[in-house]
């Protein structure tokens, strides 16, 4: 990221914690974590709206009964 732009947020101490002990373990910045976990939200986010858009264009989602038949042929 070539530009970049500087906000404020708030964490919930514990995610505060374990992005310092990334850092005191040389595995990025803060900023790095905070950058990764809203591009790994963001890709999460689209991959949900495909999936809702995809259910709509065939009938929705499964009911419990294809849901069931589709774990047993998949052996769940």
């Amino acid at each position: 990221m070539a530009n970049k732009v500087k906000i404020a947020v708030s964490l919930p101490p514990e995610l505060v914690e374990r992005a310092h002990q990334g850092v005191a373990e040389g595995r990025a910045s803060v900023s790095a974590y905070v950058a990764d976990a809203i591009e790994q939200k963001s890709k999460l986010d689209e991959l949900a709206t495909l999936l809702d858009e995809m259910l709509a264009g065939t009938g929705g989602p499964l009911t419990a009964e294809e849901s069931a038949d589709a774990d047993r042929v998949l052996g769940r």
